[in-house]
């Protein structure tokens, strides 16, 4: 049985902060990641982020993740355990990790859950063939392995994720022969979508994918518009040449321990789905338990981290660990989350937060 003082679960953006700032402030860190490195999505970031200077504007992810996760490996505060999987929680407080093909037992005192979130998929015929591949799957594939993953593409859905990845193959030398959206307007920002725009790529806004076509692998797609009641509208058909259908509809936060631990779940579709009740520290409706980042509600890399930041303040807090700005840092991080959440992009999100405050 290993015991630790703060034990958070995964090493993407939330979960660094979280062990950064939680170690700070003089807590003892237990950090788990299933993958054999850490940054989580950011690895796979190329392009800019945008905000303020305490956002990290003007970085890529890339290079965030590289910072982040050099600092909690050299921090003695922090013990990193990669190539680990969470299997579950019990009510005895006990987590089991497994790593090597052994189990692991640990007892935290606190416990984040980071664990981010996972892709969504639709349903159409021919779904399930070769070459239809998640928006994160083709990032994985084209920023950190260097493979494309074939001559031309059919992006579906016109989010900031699926207008950056359409520009990142541009720039991999792949073709992307359309995105389509169903919603009447484009999601992304203009900055990223006017990039693609200008290198020839149309944007179909109110259309859906009808099917994929192929024998053993993509060969085609066809896809139609959308009326004002999200029906197809018969004969407004286009058959795409494409070898790749890449579906960017949106992430699903990844809560199988919160669910299991007892935590309090509430369905909101303006988070990405089922998300744990929360108090303004971040802790769930089980004493002990925190959350932050996709798994408390799917939103941008920046708040994730910040998210972070505030849960391993306040879970280190919990034990005693104090700083003498520490209510500074805190206000600072919330002021900051504020800016972010802030106008009408923000206001999905800041419906979905009302939902779930506890």
């Amino acid at each position: 049985m290993r015991q630790t003082e703060i034990c958070i679960i995964g090493g993407g953006p939330a979960g660094l902060t979280a062990a950064l700032k939680a170690a700070a402030l003089g807590a003892e860190v237990t950090l788990v990641d299933r993958n054999d490195y850490l940054g989580g999505q950011l690895i796979k970031q190329t392009h800019r982020f945008f905000g303020s200077k305490e956002q990290r504007a003007s970085e890529r992810g890339i290079s965030i993740a590289k910072e982040l996760a050099d600092a909690v490996e050299s921090n003695k505060k922090i013990n990193v355990l990669k190539k680990a999987t969470a299997l579950g929680y019990y009510k005895d407080g006990v987590l089991l990790v497994e790593q090597d093909e052994k189990i692991i037992k640990i007892k935290p005192k606190k416990l984040i859950v980071a664990t981010g979130g996972a892709e969504k998929t639709l349903l159409f015929p021919n779904n399930d063939l070769p070459g239809i591949y998640g928006a994160g799957a083709v990032q994985t594939l084209v920023n950190v392995f260097g493979v494309k993953p074939g001559n031309k593409v059919l992006m579906v859905g016109a989010g900031n994720i699926g207008v950056i990845v359409s520009y990142q193959l541009l720039q991999a030398g792949v073709e992307v022969a359309a995105i389509i959206e169903a919603a009447p307007q484009i999601g992304s920002y203009w900055v990223h979508a006017s990039k693609v725009v200008r290198a020839g790529v149309p944007i179909y806004t109110r259309h859906t994918i009808k099917r994929a076509w192929g024998d053993t692998e993509v060969e085609g797609a066809t896809i139609v518009e959308l009326d004002d009641n999200w029906q197809p509208i018969e004969g407004s058909e286009k058959d795409l040449d494409v070898d790749v259908i890449c579906l960017s509809v949106g992430l699903s936060p990844l809560t199988e321990l919160l669910w299991q631990a007892g935590c309090q779940m509430k369905y909101v579709p303006e988070l990405g789905g089922h998300v744990p009740l929360r108090n303004e520290n971040l802790e769930t409706t089980v004493p002990g338990i925190y959350t932050a980042g996709d798994a408390a509600g799917i939103e941008e890399a920046s708040a994730a981290m910040m998210e972070g930041a505030l849960a391993g303040i306040n879970a280190a807090h919990s034990l005693g660990y104090d700083a003498p700005d520490l209510n500074k840092q805190k206000e600072k991080i919330l002021m900051e989350l504020t800016g972010l959440r802030s106008g009408p992009v923000g206001e999905k999100i800041r419906r979905g937060l009302a939902k779930v405050t506890c």
